[in-house]
């Protein structure tokens, strides 16, 4: 039986976090006798040897607290800036890994996360981790905590701007995180009623928008709501390269100039933002987390290392970290959430 594990949260916060680190540590302490390190600030506060001991006091009380309590960053462990220079610091991770004793890592991230600790793991470390991302976008796991926080916090901005929209007669367009995938966008557009919902899996004809609002004011409707992924980019602003995906800088501010020339309506532009990744995590990523932690403190008990802990259905499995790195899980043209946009009338800009 494993007897030490540590724990680190790396890439950005998200809600639900906490949850995940009780749900981890209360199992490997109460149910499998381990003791549980926690190390600041993602892969760096590893690779500085910067701990924290887990024990029940430290988990006490965080369950619905948001952020996270180790702290996080993106650094990667083989690119990481040491003063004037980007070094590979795996190496001296490992010795640090060895200095505890431990029987296990685990790293709690995004898409980011799962390549670093495949990297890890490549190198002799015993490895899980767990999926973490408002974006929902890491493949093999039907969701990823967070994420549900995440589309309630927008749901609830687009619900707001209906007032001010329709006060004002004007177009709103809100932009929704998201930079290669347009899961947020399209749930918190379609769970919030917005008339245009654009996100990076179609490219966007601004023209067609156009007219889809002026075919809303012509039947009376006074205003739109727009909601936008990030990284939607227009059918003229596509990359030529096959599969790359483009971020345009202030894309959302030309696309409400260009509603604007073309509609003649007033346009505002609300930028969600880190909003979306703060507050108290919902009780559904709440759940979530504490599933996906108790049960990664199962699967080192029973030494099922180099793997991702994913959601199936309403159970929990291992899906190997060579099937999950690299990857990224992007909206379905045939998803049903695509398909009920469309049938309620939802403009997707194509």
């Amino acid at each position: 039986m494993p007897k030490a594990i540590g724990v680190l949260t790396s890439g950005g916060d998200t809600p639900g976090l906490n949850a995940a680190i009780r749900g981890l540590g209360k199992a490997a302490l109460y149910e499998y006798g381990m003791d549980v390190i926690g190390f600041h600030d993602g892969f760096r506060g590893l690779m500085e040897n910067r701990t924290t001991r887990l024990d029940s006091t430290a988990l006490s009380g965080i369950l619905s607290l948001g952020g996270t309590i180790l702290g996080t960053s993106r650094d990667k462990p083989h690119r990481m800036p040491i003063g004037n220079k980007v070094q590979d610091m795996t190496d001296m991770i490992l010795d640090n890994y060895q200095r505890h004793h431990l029987d296990a890592l685990v790293c709690i991230g995004g898409g980011g996360t799962q390549k670093n600790a495949l990297k890890l793991a490549e190198k002799g470390m015993n490895i899980i981790t767990l999926p973490k991302t408002i974006d929902n976008d890491v493949v093999g796991t039907d969701v990823t905590f967070g994420f549900d926080t995440a589309l309630g916090i927008a749901t609830n901005a687009i619900d707001r701007l209906h007032t001010t929209a329709h006060s004002h007669h004007r177009i709103i367009v809100v932009e929704i995180m998201g930079h290669k995938v347009g899961w947020l966008a399209l749930g918190a557009g379609l769970a919030g009623g917005a008339d245009v919902i654009l996100i990076p899996e179609i490219p966007y004809d601004v023209d067609i928008i156009a007219e889809a609002i002026m075919q809303r004011s012509r039947s009376g409707k006074s205003f739109s709501i727009v909601a936008v992924a990030e990284g939607a980019v227009s059918k003229k602003e596509i990359p030529e390269k096959a599969g790359e995906q483009k971020c345009p800088q202030s894309g959302t501010m030309k696309l409400a100039q260009e509603l604007e020339k073309l509609t003649r309506l007033e346009s505002r532009v609300t930028i969600l933002g880190h909003l979306q990744r703060g507050g108290t995590p919902s009780a559904r990523d709440r759940v979530l987390a504490s599933q996906l932690g108790t049960s990664c403190a199962r699967f080192i008990a029973e030494k099922q290392f180099g793997n991702m802990v994913a959601l199936r259905g309403e159970n929990t499995v291992a899906v190997p970290l060579e099937e999950v790195a690299g990857k990224r899980k992007y909206v379905p043209l045939d998803h049903e959430w695509l398909d009920a946009a469309r049938k309620v009338g939802t403009c997707l800009g194509d």
